[in-house]
């Protein structure tokens, strides 16, 4: 076997090691090999087989998985670069994130719970879903560092001028309410923050990002041999073991990217009158493709009895499926023209 990658690890300072460790990567006969190694104290070694197959893709998110996980435990690598990220993408924004890690270890829960409260209840009443208003992030900033006024506010990532504006006040009025014992500018938080802690943190960040792309993988490769061997929705739920609704976005993606579909759709709108298909590819024409929610009123009455009708999953999930349908044919009268 040829290696072609390999890095050393420590866990604890490189004069005094606790553990020292190994990450490699091999290839044999087009066949490629991850493991990690394990020194013992006795100069024996441990190793453990991460991957072993055809495809680099897959070897490399479950390689960055892996090792953001071992990175958490506290072991740190001889040479850096170990994720094979961009080097300003590694060091961009850090003193933001070392922000959203002080206020995950410094929280002040009844101040978060009672922002919690106003974004649900403003969500409703804009109708918007919570995150537009507020995201969790933003909500623990707030309620660890407490603004006082709008200039504080301002200071926290994720809070520009249209933030600031329309839910400043409310914001300002929950948290005048709790006392603080610090103040802003926010510098203080760069040098009583521990950089092993937040280094820590960071690691745990990365390895649930890259568990994400994974599964993400993973579940692209088992949809596209499914659809390659003929299986229907049904089937591709429980090979991917995701929900219908997961599915169908998943469709909508490799859509995008070039894959085709339609002999899945086909078989999946079968039982779906021709008439009631032409009816929502008459509405996205009319109405546009970006919102799914139009369309079925348009078809289907804007009351509901007339939704309750019939399955209102089934008829999101078909409406999505001629969407997909009908973004292919826009793209292609684009190409054409």
């Amino acid at each position: 076997m040829q290696v072609v990658f390999m890095n050393r690890l420590v866990k604890g300072s490189q004069s005094d090691e606790e553990a020292a460790a190994q990450v490699w990567i091999g290839e044999e006969e087009g066949i490629w090999h991850l493991g990690w190694r394990d020194f013992q104290m006795s100069e024996e070694f441990v190793d453990t087989s991460w991957y072993e197959g055809v495809s680099w893709n897959e070897l490399l998110c479950i390689y960055r998985h892996g090792l953001a996980i071992k990175l958490g435990e506290g072991y740190r690598p001889i040479i850096e670069g170990v994720f094979h990220e961009e080097e300003e993408q590694r060091y961009r924004g850090q003193s933001v994130q070392k922000l959203y890690c002080y206020s995950e270890f410094h929280p002040e829960e009844n101040l978060y719970n009672e922002l919690c409260v106003w974004r649900r209840r403003r969500a409703v009443s804009e109708r918007k879903a919570p995150y537009f208003i507020a995201s969790n992030k933003l909500l623990r900033l707030i309620s660890s560092f407490i603004p006082q006024n709008l200039d504080e506010l301002m200071q926290l990532p994720g809070v520009g001028d249209n933030k600031a504006g329309d839910y400043g006040t409310d914001i300002l009025e929950i948290t005048a309410k709790v006392a603080r014992n610090h103040n802003f500018p926010l510098n203080w938080v760069y040098a009583e923050l521990n950089e092993e802690v937040y280094m820590t943190w960071v690691f745990k960040q990365k390895e649930q990002k890259y568990k994400l792309e994974l599964d993400e993988y993973r579940m692209r490769h088992t949809l596209m041999m499914g659809i390659s061997e003929g299986k229907n929705l049904e089937q591709l739920e429980q090979a991917c073991n995701k929900a219908r609704k997961d599915i169908i976005e998943a469709l909508e993606e490799l859509e995008k990217e070039g894959y085709d579909t339609e002999h899945l759709i086909q078989n999946e709108l079968q039982e779906m009158p021709s008439d009631e298909q032409n009816a929502i590819w008459s509405a996205f024409e009319e109405l546009g493709d970006m919102f799914l929610k139009p369309v079925l009123q348009k078809v289907y009455g804007e009351g509901k009895d007339a939704i309750a009708r019939g399955n209102i999953d089934l008829l999101y999930e078909r409406i999505r499926m001629i969407r997909i349908r009908f973004r292919r044919d826009q793209e292609s009268r684009r190409n054409v023209g």
